[in-house]
């Protein structure tokens, strides 16, 4: 499981370097990977290597185990399942692309490893088994889709449609990771499938966390109100759509609903927003699509409608919904595939993907024409093809209520049925918009594309014919997914023909409905889609982005005024709240606290304190800067009374270095601090305020942690027991800052010595400036000492002090 997922990171690392050598090459190497995949997969699963339903092949990698921090990997039916769409939809894409791309695109390179990269994260999503590693994989695939939507960046609606895409995918991620965390430490483990084995009770907390991670799922499959983003997103090449839309990215909501609803679906918090949101975005997503001219467009809104269905059938709970939903996700992924390649097919041939626009293809491309109806119909749910078996075993699920009751189960039932008479409306649509014959418009004369070039299309919906007629191979799988779920009476196994039964009186009923919707489109196109700007989604997130920007530019305004001490009240209070919080929820927790160790504790802190009160009241720069010292020569001398001789010398070293460097600056200066410009009493109290609030708080919170410790953590009895074996040390601090740290030593060094040459390279520089021998305008030394004298004895009220300055 790792390797496979490793070698599809390093293959898209060598992609470019391949794509500039061989050309369209590259896409036909990912290919051949993402195939290898599949082989192996279907391999495995052939020989039982997944056992029985209830069983499933691990492998853990440890990461950092002295904190229990590892990645696990788990494969099971819903993971093989998953993998085997983004393994076979990918490679037959790859190979698609390679037909598609042109030979001196110069975006070959950077879009068969950005692919390749989409598909590896996809496997990783699907396969790891804890919380942490699911959400990197996660982000992973928004970033990859916002690479890949935004191609090269060159127009304005990529850069927009691929910026919304992320927003909005980042934003549910952010909220899904919130929500795993919250499950995590309420079930007391980060692993997902001991959370969805013995979920936690539920509560309050639950039930935020459960609707936290379902925002990261509605997210990610485009649900109302989120939906948006997804139509947007098909600026992408036509074959990047149909991998989004087919086989990933909004494929991982429906996933991670699948992977949580066992143990979940019968918390309300779970099942009402499935139900309600699902219910709404597959019939707005399908009345959209009918309003459609463009067949990209047409099929994203399609997409959008059945990601609805999908997240209604897994998310609602009993076997029979799940089996449906496990089955509709494959068929999803075959005809959805096979249309969004067609589409790609027509507009490279055609050069237009307008329905108005297009007319006669059907009769000068049988074979594709063909191939589009195999998946129109498997999309309509018309049988002998898998979408039929689905949408029937769909209908079976809520036609007694199934596991959300009677009533509930009817209003799904109806809802159900309404969405796919519209989804058969524009899947009629589709398909004669696409090769039928418009009248008063010309027929379109096309070449007629290769057989390397229809071969991807046809393997998908060649595929869902044959799994339509033979539905038990496709049961081998979903079967083991729903079987997670106790059987609702009678075990339901799925079928082409159950007899004569109120299902298939439904799809026969559906069918004609949507017929009948199709021919009178126009209904829907001319009022449809009028919905009150509050309930539009794409105007909300419009609304909502100039709202924080807005209030970000009034942040700013306000807070970076070019002022030292407003930038040190800010970082002061933002330092002082935010722990406070922390600090708060453990104040009743017992700690043991101690006046002192020894007598000289006390002495050296009323030393420190009295100095540092002596600082507030200098006049004197180097006055200042010895008393400053002074405190730091104090924190020192406790380092010695506590027995750190060796942070005691580094204290001592510091604060004489910063000695030395604060007499060669102060040499510049006055002598003594200017006279300043009278304050308002509330200015005063209010900097007085933000200083004690800071220093008490990191005073407390010292104190406090110091106090609760009852011992020392698990890194530090490792470097204590592994500094005189490995290190050669009896001084287990040298140990970890030469030894064990030495890589950050040497980068705090490297930094430090960075900022040392910046600095004398600025001072260098304003030095020479200042003394140019070719500038007959530049002031001698007299010259030079006479402007700094003048700028030392300026009074306040003349222009150029300021107030505030770091000077």
């Amino acid at each position: 499981m790792l390797v496979a997922i490793l070698a599809h990171f390093a293959v898209a690392v060598l992609l470019p370097a391949i794509s500039r050598r061989w050309g369209r090459v590259a896409f036909l190497v990912g290919g051949v990977l993402s195939a290898a995949t599949l082989a192996t997969l279907l391999l495995f699963f052939s020989r039982g290597a997944f056992g029985d339903p209830g069983d499933a092949v691990e492998q853990t990698v440890p990461w950092a185990p002295s904190i229990d921090l590892e990645i696990t990997l788990r494969i099971d039916s819903l993971s093989v399942l998953m993998s085997l769409l983004v393994s076979g939809v990918g490679a037959l894409v790859l190979f698609y692309y390679a037909c598609y791309a042109k030979p001196d695109d110069k975006n070959i390179g950077r879009n068969s490893s950005l692919l390749v990269t989409f598909a590896g994260a996809m496997l990783g999503l699907v396969l790891v088994d804890d919380v942490f590693s699911l959400y990197l994989f996660w982000e992973l695939t928004t970033v990859c889709s916002f690479l890949l939507v935004g191609g090269d960046g060159t127009t304005r609606r990529s850069r927009r449609s691929a910026t919304q895409a992320l927003l909005v995918t980042a934003a549910g991620g952010l909220s899904m990771l919130l929500g795993l965390v919250l499950l995590a430490a309420a079930a007391g483990t980060v692993r997902v499938s001991e959370i969805v084995a013995d979920p936690p009770a539920a509560g309050p907390l639950v039930s935020v966390a459960v609707v936290l991670v379902l925002v990261g799922a509605f997210t990610k499959s485009a649900q109302f109100p989120f939906h948006f983003w997804l139509p947007a997103a098909m600026v992408a090449p036509t074959p990047v759509s149909a991998y989004l839309h087919a086989a990933a990215m909004v494929k991982a909501g429906v996933y991670l609903v699948a992977r949580f609803a066992p143990g979940f679906s019968a918390m309300p918090a779970w099942w009402i927003p499935l139900v309600v949101l699902g219910l709404w975005t597959m019939l707005l997503g399908a009345v959209r699509a009918l309003r459609q001219n463009d067949l990209k467009t047409l099929l994203a809104f399609g997409t959008v409608s059945q990601l609805g269905f999908l997240m209604v059938l897994v998310g609602s709970g009993g076997f029979v919904s799940a089996l449906a939903g496990a089955t509709l996700i494959l068929a999803h992924g075959l005809f959805k595939s096979t249309l969004f390649l067609v589409t790609g097919i027509i507009d490279k041939r055609a050069g237009t993907r307008d329905v108005r626009h297009l007319s006669g293809l059907g009769r000068q491309w049988p074979l594709l024409a063909g191939v589009a109806t195999l998946a129109v119909a498997s999309m309509a749910g018309v049988p002998p093809l898998l979408g039929f078996v689905g949408k029937e075993a769909a209908l079976e699920a809520f036609l007694h209520g199934g596991a959300l009751g009677r009533g509930v189960g009817t209003i799904v039932l109806v809802g159900l049925a309404l969405g796919s008479a519209l989804t058969a409306a524009y899947s009629l649509r589709f398909l004669v918009g696409a090769f039928g014959t418009r009248p008063g418009v010309e027929p379109v004369r096309v070449e007629r594309p290769g057989a390397l070039f229809v071969a991807p299309v046809l393997v998908p919906a060649v595929a869902s014919l044959v799994l339509g007629l033979v539905p038990s191979w496709a049961e081998v799988l979903t079967g083991r997914y729903a079987s997670a779920y106790p059987s609702e009476g009678v075990r339901y196994h799925l079928a082409l023909w159950h007899g004569f039964s109120v299902p298939l009186a439904l799809s026969v009923l559906i069918l004609a409905a949507g017929y009948a919707a199709y021919r009178t489109t126009w209904v829907l196109r001319r009022f449809a889609g009028r919905l009150p700007v509050a309930l539009q989604a794409e105007p909300s997130y419009l609304a909502t982005m100039g709202a924080l920007d807005r209030t970000a530019r009034w942040l700013t305004g306000r807070l970076q005024v070019g002022s030292l001490p407003v930038y040190l009240g800010v970082i002061i209070v933002t330092m002082s709240v935010v722990p406070t919080l922390g600090l708060l929820s453990g104040i009743g927790e017992q700690t043991a606290l101690r006046f002192a160790d020894s007598w000289i504790q006390p002495v050296l802190v009323v030393v420190m304190l009295a100095a540092a009160g002596a600082v507030v009241l200098a006049r004197r720069r180097l006055t200042a800067v010895l008393l400053t010292g002074l405190v730091g020569y104090s924190i020192g001398a406790l380092f010695v009374v506590e027995g750190g001789v060796d942070l005691a010398l580094a204290q001592f070293l510091v604060e004489s270095l910063t000695l030395v460097v604060f007499v060669f600056v102060l040499r510049r200066f006055p002598s003594a601090f200017g006279k300043r410009r009278p304050k308002s009493v509330k200015v005063r109290w209010t900097k007085a305020a933000i200083a004690a609030l800071g220093g008490t708080v990191v005073a407390v919170l010292a104190v406090l942690v110091s106090g609760s410790r009852d011992g020392l953590p698990q890194t530090s009895h490792e470097y204590i027991a592994r500094a005189e074996p490995e290190a050669g040390a009896t001084n287990v601090v040298n140990a970890i800052i030469v030894d064990f740290r030495a890589f950050d030593t040497l980068g705090e060094i490297t930094v430090l010595a960075v900022a040392a040459i910046g600095a004398a390279s600025l001072i260098l520089a304003a030095h020479r400036q200042r003394r140019r021998p070719d500038d007959p305008a530049a002031d001698t030394d007299e010259e030079a000492e006479q402007d700094e004298q003048e700028v030392r004895n300026r009074p306040e009220s003349e222009p150029g002090y300021q107030e505030g300055s770091v000077l």
